[in-house]
């Protein structure tokens, strides 16, 4: 135990270290699509993922420094805060095969170093901050003010956060024991409806012209910076039917079946071990509806399916589902709110593959592949290699 958990120590820092790298040379790259994420802020009005996009430029101006530099700091801090948490979940965990290939999988901690246009976009922060409220007791006082903090802090940073409502939910209802209608059911319905409210204004209440101008103008005329890409976009794709028309034309047999097999496969020990999980608790509201746990789990994904028409960074989508997935499933696992039927988990094939054909299969499955970062992109290969051969690229150019 104590020997995977400093293997898992190592690989954290290494991915750390890198992330560190790609960040840095990346926040001066004036194309950098995270960069145009983080520029977004409030200049011209309350808008979609500005909270962060404000904090950097008010941070800027109070130090004097470059807006790219206090981003790339801010970004640093995410990733180091997220892996430290992180990794403090996850030595928790009892280690089985099927939990080592989950935390391994390649569309999960490892995805965005491998594919450093996604590294540090937004989401890191809102994966953050549900860590932080995952890591307080549930007796405390401050619980449930805490889900309605996270709830609404994520919608304000990263709003597609609603989709995966359903599924924390869920995991609310079975933190909290909740067996039937009453008043802590309510207090969890409760704790979402101002993230929701502000979820609604956001997408009935889209930036103007002129104040997507504003904003723009002061990113130039302050920091010499353009409003370009995901800032950009504030004014392309202001309304839901564009949000959706965007992908109309990228559509394909092909793209289908690339992502269902990408899906099936980076997400299978995770679902393999969702499948043979159950409850310890029983009589749970939703338990007559739903016997199977790995059911119920994708059922309350379901929502993320507008989230892929709406986007087109479809690996990126990938990648969120897991963490939120993988996530609530250990915190479950290590809070003994689920047990492991082991036996039938052992009968699986992963359990019998022994010596070099496992290792053979440990090393393509780990680091042998990745999901691109958009819908038309293929599968990457080898990103345990390809990462750290950029960065060698990058230091002898």
């Amino acid at each position: 135990m104590k020997k995977i958990n400093n293997y898992l120590f190592y690989y954290l820092i290494i991915l750390l270290g890198f992330s560190f790298f790609f960040l840095f040379i990346k926040h001066q790259v004036g194309n950098d699509s995270t960069i145009s994420e983080w520029l977004i802020n409030y200049e011209g009005g309350f808008t979609k993922r500005g909270l962060v996009g404000q904090f950097a430029i008010e941070t800027s101006r109070f130090f004097g420094s470059d807006i790219r530099w206090v981003i790339f700091l801010f970004q640093s801090f995410t990733c180091t805060c997220y892996f430290v948490l992180l990794y403090n979940l996850l030595i928790k965990l009892k280690y089985e095969r099927v939990i080592v290939l989950s935390i391994l999988s390649p569309i999960f901690i490892l995805y965005p170093v491998a594919e450093i246009e996604v590294l540090a976009r937004k989401e890191i922060i809102v994966f953050t901050l549900f860590l932080i409220y995952l890591f307080i007791p549930r007796d405390s006082n401050f619980k449930s003010f805490s889900l309605i903090s996270f709830s609404v802090l994520s919608i304000l940073i990263w709003e597609p956060t609603i989709f995966f409502y359903p599924l924390l939910f869920i995991y609310e209802i079975i933190d909290r024991k909740v067996d039937k209608l009453n008043f802590e059911l309510f207090k969890v319905f409760i704790s979402f409806v101002p993230s929701i409210i502000i979820a609604l204004i956001i997408i009935f209440d889209p930036l103007s012209k002129d104040q997507h101008q504003t904003m723009a103008l002061v990113l130039k005329n302050e920091f010499n910076q353009s409003c370009y890409m995901s800032c950009a976009a504030l004014k392309n794709k202001s309304t839901i039917i564009q949000q959706f028309e965007g992908n109309f034309g990228r559509y394909s047999f092909e793209v289908f079946v690339r992502y269902f097999l990408i899906i099936f496969i980076g997400f299978y020990p995770l679902n393999l071990l969702i499948k043979n999980s159950s409850l310890k608790i029983k009589n749970l509201i939703f338990s007559y509806f739903f016997k199977s746990l790995l059911k119920l789990f994708w059922i309350c994904l379901m929502p993320v399916i507008i989230l892929f028409a709406m986007g087109f960074d479809w690996g990126r989508w990938v990648n969120i589902t897991y963490v939120f997935l993988a996530l609530i499933y250990f915190k479950l696992l290590i809070d003994n709110h689920i047990e492991i039927n082991l036996k039938n988990l052992e009968q699986n094939f992963l359990y019998k593959m022994k010596g070099k054909t496992y290792i053979i299969f440990f090393i393509i499955f780990c680091f042998g592949w990745n999901p691109k970062t958009v819908i038309t992109g293929d599968v990457a290969s080898f990103p345990g290699y390809r990462i750290p051969y950029k960065v060698f690229k990058i230091l002898n150019n």
